[in-house]
């Protein structure tokens, strides 16, 4: 008896400690972030405002880490979906024969790596392994995370490192490097004296490309009956022309075909498929072969797109009328056969567990939705963004508390739009630019609050050039000139 009471007290000391050493394994979602601060400051798009390309994609690739890291702390998963992603992670450069940092301009370098763990410490350790940093501080803190949990669990602090850790391991300082970032700001005058001469060169050199785009694209749309041709990344002019001729190759070959796409709208991405808004996408990687397979079988597209209007009509009457939209600024560019699913799912949910809603109670509003996030949120123009696993029961609860807030917001939307479009016209006049435009990641706000300070502080000489609302400075290939929406004078 004595013996099986021993064995007893063993095994319930060994399940003590193996409940001990798992929540010492075990990272908070502040803690994850805070562990990541290396990583964050090595990839932040910020400081790669003179790389738009390399800026987009670290853009494109946080927001994806972001929704991995969020979805394996969701309570209850027992199943996700491995990210591939890949980062340009700075590099700075150092003076063999000094600690200090020389003077060239510091490089970056391509990572890119796959997330598959469940757990956040192993998925935390993995990144910062991949990118080459540091894991110490991670390693050092996860050991003391499952006591400090408990004697303190309705207080957090985050890690601050001292200067000596910077100093004896050789890496660089997040704060100091920010801080060194804000004193270095630049000013708009002499950036624009500095670069104005190179963007003008620039522009000079782009102008017949810009002709021979613009009749490229008005013969291809007139020929196809198109509504409209569009690109869905900034490429360059020559880019562009480029894939224009490409089509208007096809075209020479497969003219029957291609006269499918009569009344749609063909946009270059990075994909070939037909998108969620009806519209024929080119994937500008892909050989003509699956450009022609494409074009061939869009009538079998629209007894798919009647589907999905249906999908759309039942939910919108399910939730008090509602429109369900997709809009391609704020969220990825779906195929119609992946969209469909997502509503196909969503529709059944919500019949599964019908939610009382007055059947034109929300009529004149907007909603998206998508599946990167688990709680729903309205949009600073009035969008409804709603999860596809949202519980019906909450989403009631959501759509009507924030219903008369959307309705406000969307009537700001308007008027903030107009109001847009008459500041852009003033400050062409102006500044005598040829072009005024912005990126559109750049709120109406932000924009109006630009062309204000633009009007009141007016920059030199600009006549006949391209001016582009942003978040950073940059020259474009074409002699456009970027700007931050916030600039210094």
């Amino acid at each position: 008896m004595f013996a099986c009471c021993r064995a007893a007290k063993r095994l319930c000391w060994g399940k003590l400690l193996y409940i001990h050493l798992v929540q010492a394994r075990s990272l908070s979602g502040a803690d994850a972030v805070n562990a990541l601060r290396p990583f964050y400051f090595a990839v932040h798009p910020d400081f790669f405002g003179q790389h738009p390309r390399e800026r987009e994609v670290n853009e494109n690739s946080l927001k994806r880490l972001n929704g991995y890291l969020e979805t394996i702390q969701k309570p209850g998963l027992r199943s996700h979906k491995p990210a591939q992603l890949t980062f340009y992670v700075r590099e700075t450069v150092q003076n063999p024969d000094s600690d200090q940092e020389s003077s060239r301009e510091p490089g970056f370098r391509t990572v890119s790596f796959t997330l598959d763990s469940r757990d956040l410490l192993s998925t935390v350790l993995g990144i910062l392994n991949s990118c080459s940093l540091s894991t110490d501080h991670v390693q050092s803190s996860s050991h003391t995370v499952g006591s400090a949990k408990s004697a303190t669990s309705s207080f957090y602090r985050p890690i601050k490192w001292d200067k000596t850790f910077y100093s004896f391991t050789g890496y660089k300082d997040p704060e100091e490097e920010l801080e060194q970032a804000q004193k270095t700001e630049i000013n708009i005058i002499s950036w624009i004296q500095s670069n104005q001469e190179v963007a003008q060169k620039k522009l000079d050199n782009s102008i017949p490309l810009r002709e021979e785009l613009a009749r490229l694209r008005t013969e291809l749309s007139d020929e196809l009956q198109l509504s409209n041709v569009r690109w869905q990344r900034s490429w360059g002019i020559a880019h562009r022309c480029g894939q224009l001729h490409s089509l208007g190759r096809l075209i020479k070959h497969n003219c029957g075909s291609l006269k499918m796409a009569k009344g749609h709208t063909v946009i270059f991405t990075d994909r070939t498929g037909m998108s969620a808004a009806g519209h024929v996408m080119l994937g500008t990687m892909d050989v003509h072969h699956h450009w022609t397979k494409l074009f061939e079988r869009l009538p079998s597209y629209y007894v798919l797109q009647r589907k999905l209007l249906q999908l759309q009509d039942r939910i919108s009457h399910l939730l008090g009328g509602i429109d369900i939209v997709h809009i391609e600024e704020l969220q990825p560019l779906l195929t119609m056969e992946e969209y469909y699913s997502v509503l196909d799912a969503f529709c059944k949910k919500l019949l599964n567990r019908r939610v009382p809603i007055h059947p034109r109670s929300l009529r004149g509003l907007q909603m998206i939705l998508e599946n990167d996030h688990y709680v729903p949120r309205l949009h600073e123009m009035g969008y409804f963004i709603i999860p596809a696993v949202c519980d019906p029961p909450s989403l009631q609860w959501f759509l009507l508390a924030q219903a008369p807030k959307a309705r406000e917001k969307l009537k700001r939307k308007e008027e903030l739009k107009i109001k847009e479009q008459e500041l852009i016209n003033v400050c062409k006049d102006g500044t005598s630019l040829s072009r005024l435009y912005k990126e559109p990641s750049v709120s109406f706000e932000q924009m109006i609050s630009c062309c204000r300070r633009l009007i009141e502080e007016p920059l030199p000489n600009l006549m006949g050039m391209h001016l582009c609302v942003s978040h950073y400075y940059s020259v474009l290939q074409d002699g456009d000139l970027c700007i931050p929406w916030n600039w210094k004078s």
